[in-house]
């Protein structure tokens, strides 16, 4: 019962999440608050490693918490089921491509697709900020104690650095392995 329920949520995310690995962040975010398949401080890591490691985001995301929730099985599941969606939508419209592509009202819904698109990213964007760079704790907490000063100050530190000339032309895989090892030492 457990992989068909992956498949069909991941199906979900798959079919709603316009405009890639971002777009599923919310989407995610609310499975892991409906199936308590994995917490908020996971889906940060999951993040992290999805966004260090080869691969589309999203599909490194299902994979990861298909695999969590129901091993190796699971990950195939999940996987599979995020994708379907897509693949059954490329068919469909490959079959009839040059008559979409001419009509007024597709270039309509797809350019309203790209606004939502650039809604979900967003709303992924902060999510991962509060998850990065807030504590969780209770409501009446003095506002010291709400941020995490070491991410904060880590995240202003990588700003700086790649807006700084020189630094621009290094690969982004050094700003990821210099990251994660100032997060190892800082601990967080």
């Amino acid at each position: 019962m457990t992989l068909i329920r992956l498949f069909l949520e991941f199906c979900r995310v798959g079919l709603f999440s316009v405009g890639g690995g971002l777009a599923t962040i919310p989407f995610l975010t609310d499975l892991g608050e409906r199936t308590g398949w994995f917490t908020s401080g996971q889906l940060a890591d999951m993040i992290a490693i999805s966004e260090s490691t080869p691969g589309p985001m999203g599909v490194n995301m299902a994979t990861y918490v298909g695999f969590v929730t129901a091993g190796v099985p699971g990950g195939v599941i999940a996987t599979l089921g995020l994708i379907f969606p897509s693949v059954i939508i490329i068919l469909v419209i490959a079959e009839f491509l040059q008559k979409f592509r001419q009509s007024k009202a597709v270039d309509a819904v797809f350019y309203g697709l790209r606004a939502a698109s650039v809604a979900l990213i967003t709303a992924a964007l902060l999510q991962v900020a509060k998850i990065a760079l807030l504590f969780h704790q209770s409501p009446g907490a003095a506002s010291a104690e709400l941020f995490y000063w070491p991410a904060i100050v880590l995240a202003a530190v990588i700003f700086v650095l790649v807006k700084y000339t020189p630094l621009k032309t290094l690969h982004p895989i050094c700003f990821i392995a210099r990251a994660a090892r100032a997060g190892v030492v800082l601990k967080m």
